[in-house]
């Protein structure tokens, strides 16, 4: 097993751990050392980047990591939040909710970057259909209307998960926030969480695939994620994804990556040729926890 993946697990599991270990499992993890083996100054290699390094606890640690802390919130993390271009009008649901999501797992939950981008949610953000936001920018109808009459379902699943990332990391109740997380879980489970109301077809590309780690496509991992995490198993709306999972086990509670994505900075931490170990741990283990 990689040390990285022993770091999650133990941080996961409220395990002490020295610094000396923190650090040798960090230096000796095959995976650290690809994720940190090159650099582009690039607002998307720093986003997908930032992204990977995020599922590692104590990743903040690394220089390589406060480098592109530093780079990020210097070209991305406007006074509105976070926007993939950098500018205002380009803040989107999506990139905004994961680089909140990246930095809160950074140990940046109480920033001013991840409180920004916490409050662009709180305004603007929609979870149902039908309802309008105030945000007055053009960039969200830019990719078919982020938050049209039919608001972007990647955009909700992110949101959702950041959030419920964001209140598994801080000691503070926000009751705006568990509201938030409520109305978009309840929104997914009515959709059984990754199929269109009008025939049962997938919602988005990739989202019934097994990626790790997340990109800016809704995956079939931050379903999973989302469902362990609010203990939403049993709901009438989990059983199709329930029977999904079943469907793609290649073992007892074994299952392969089905989707590498090919974008630059964005680095897979395993192959799509044996069963993923970090699956195994996120979709059995995690849900534990």
């Amino acid at each position: 097993m990689d040390t990285a993946l022993k770091l999650r697990i133990a941080y996961d599991q409220k395990q002490e751990l020295s610094d000396e270990v923190i650090d040798q499992w960090l230096a000796s993890s095959s995976t650290v050392k690809k994720l940190t083996k090159d650099w582009q100054e690039n607002y998307f290699f720093a986003i997908f980047r930032l992204l990977c390094l995020a599922e590692i606890p104590y990743a903040e640690r690394l220089p390589y990591t406060q480098q592109l802390l530093a780079y990020v919130s210097e070209e991305l993390a406007t006074e509105k939040g976070f926007s993939y271009t950098g500018k205002v009008d380009y803040i989107v649901p999506c990139y905004n909710a994961m680089l909140l999501e990246a930095y809160t797992r950074l140990g940046q939950a109480d920033s001013s970057e991840v409180q920004t981008a916490l409050k662009w949610i709180k305004n603007y953000q929609v979870f149902d259909r039908n309802q309008t936001t105030s945000w007055p920018h053009q960039g969200i109808c830019k990719h078919g209307g982020c938050m049209g009459k039919t608001p972007c379902y990647i955009g909700i699943g992110k949101t959702v998960r950041a959030l419920i990332t964001y209140t598994g990391y801080t000691e503070h109740q926000d009751a705006e926030v568990e509201a938030m997380i409520q109305q978009g879980t309840e929104y997914m489970l009515r959709h059984n969480l990754f199929q269109r109301l009008s025939n049962q077809q997938p919602i988005s590309a990739h989202i019934t695939d097994i990626m790790f780690p997340q990109a800016y496509m809704l995956s079939l991992t931050d379903l999973v994620y989302i469902v362990n995490k609010r203990q939403s198993w049993e709901e009438e709306g989990a059983g199709p994804l329930k029977a999904l999972l079943k469907e793609k086990e290649v073992g007892e509670q074994q299952w392969k990556i089905d989707y590498i994505y090919g974008h630059k900075g964005y680095k897979a931490f395993e192959t799509r040729r044996k069963p993923s170990e970090w699956i195994h741990y996120l979709f059995t283990e995690a849900a534990n926890s």
